[in-house]
This record gives C-alpha cells, structure tokens and sequence, in this order.
C-alpha cells in the first residue's frame, strides 16, 4: 500500500510540477485537479475495504502520513478554486484585500489548532493511537467537516486534520507568490512609462532572461557587483516589461538540467555566427 501511494504521488507532484499556478487557466486547472484526486482517493477507498493491515503501526502510518498527502494535495486545489473563483474584481489592493483576508483564516486554523499541530509536527507518537487508528477518536472532539472524506472505515477524523495543516502550508506559498506577484506588476505598470516612451519587450522565453540576469549578476559587473539577484530580477522585470517571479526556482531547476547554460550558450552562437556573415 505505502509503495503504490508513493508512486501516485510521485506522479501527481510531477504534474503540478507542470501546473502554472498563477496563469489564466488556474481556475479550470485547479478544479480539474480536484476531480482528479477525488477519484484517487475513492479508488484507494475501494481497495481498502478488503485491505487488512498488517500491524497497529501500518494503519496508523496510511492515517497519519499517507493519505492526508493525497487529500492535502485535494483540499488545496479546492481552495485555489475556491478563491480563485470568488476573487473580487478591482484594482489590484482589492485583491490584495482579499487575499489576505483568505492567510488571516489561516492564521485561525492554526490558532485554533495550535496543541494537535505542534503534536503532528514535533514528530510526536504517544497519541497515535488515539489519533490514527480507526474507531478511537471521540467524534465530539472532531469539529471539521470534511467534505470529501465521510466514511469512518476511511478516516480517523485526525487524518483530516493532517491533510488540512498540509493544505494550509502549501496554500500559504501560494497565496504570499501571488501577493508578491501583484506587487511586481504594479512595479512593472509604474516604471513602464519612465524608462521609455516605446515599449521594448522581452519576447523570449522567461527563463532565457532568468539565466541571463543571473550570469550578469554573477560577473560583478553590474554596479560593481554591488546588487543582488532579487533587485536584478526587478529591473529586467520593469525594463522588458515581463514577471520574472519564481527566478529561484527556475535557476534551481537551471542547476539540474543537462545543458545548465543553453541560453548563454546560444547567445554565444548567433553572435559569432553574425560576426562570420558581417566579415
């Protein structure tokens, strides 16, 4: 059972991998997720009503580590949905309004779950046992409503709880790079009309302009090599017109990739091969 979970979630992180959070589909992305992982989940459902576990320690380990994985993945792109489809329409400090509104109940969540979530993750056991095996929570003690997860032969009632932290976690991220995001556009519409009056634009790929802002950040040569890469990104982003946000993560996923400067290494082509057509 924990080896074909790991594999389903292998794969479903490789195609949010995919997913661009903060693009014009989110919204259709976002439910087609959910409808997804729902039908995930009721397969694992079905499997399990013949599953016997093995030991005490197995049952406790699908509760407490593997399934809320796969149901945190499910109630954070329902609640991207959720507030992706119920964002005001305004300026952009109406929707910073709102998105904050949307981190201060989670806040509360946490707040309101402080003693179970210092529990889950100081890597505590004592209370495993009355937290993920089946038919020993006290369902007074159980206040959340999960939509998606009534059966009690499919939940502990805390395995919900768990799925919720790691929901709220990721959902956190989301919601602070979207904020950061807005930001960077108003920065973007207020310095495009000081540089030029004629728009120059970046009409490459994002993480072409990434790669380059990062080799001239890394030569020093850019005032002295007094600046660092987040102002960069800033100035190309408000310079060529363009939101460079997630710089870090496309110069991470630029380390792993077998040609780690394919841009660079293409510049360097087509002006030799200009300066071999001008001769």
């Amino acid at each position: 059972m924990k080896e074909k979970i790991n594999k389903l979630l292998a794969q479903i992180d490789l195609e949010i991998d995919e997913i661009d959070l903060y693009g014009y589909d989110i919204i259709e992305t976002s439910l087609s997720m959910v409808h997804r992982l729902q039908n995930i989940l009721i397969d694992l459902k079905t499997q399990l009503q013949t599953y016997v576990f093995a030991s005490k320690e197995e049952e406790i380990s699908f509760f407490k580590n593997q399934k809320p994985e796969l149901l945190g993945r499910l109630l954070y792109f329902y609640k991207i949905y959720r507030i992706e489809t119920q964002c005001p329409t305004g300026s952009n400090e109406v929707i910073k309004h709102h998105i904050n509104k949307e981190l201060d109940s989670l806040t509360y969540f946490f707040n309101r779950n402080l003693d179970f979530y210092q529990y889950y993750r100081s890597n505590s056991t004592i209370y495993d046992e009355y937290y993920f095996l089946r038919g020993k929570a006290d369902i007074r003690l159980c206040t959340d409503s999960a939509q998606f997860d009534k059966d009690p032969n499919f939940s502990t009632g805390y395995d919900y709880k768990v799925a919720k932290i790691l929901a709220n976690e990721m959902l956190r991220i989301y919601l602070n790079k979207k904020l950061h995001k807005l930001e960077c556009d108003s920065y973007i519409k207020e310095k495009q009309t000081i540089i030029t009056k004629i728009p120059i634009r970046f009409t490459g790929k994002k993480n072409a302009l990434i790669e380059l802002g990062y080799a001239l950040v890394s030569s020093g040569d850019i005032n002295h090599g007094n600046i660092d890469i987040k102002e960069f990104m800033e100035y190309l982003s408000s310079m060529f017109n363009i939101d460079l946000g997630g710089y870090y993560d496309a110069y991470i996923a630029m380390k792993e990739r077998k040609d780690q400067t394919s841009y660079l290494s293409r510049l360097i082509e087509r002006l030799s091969k200009r300066m071999k057509e001008d001769d």
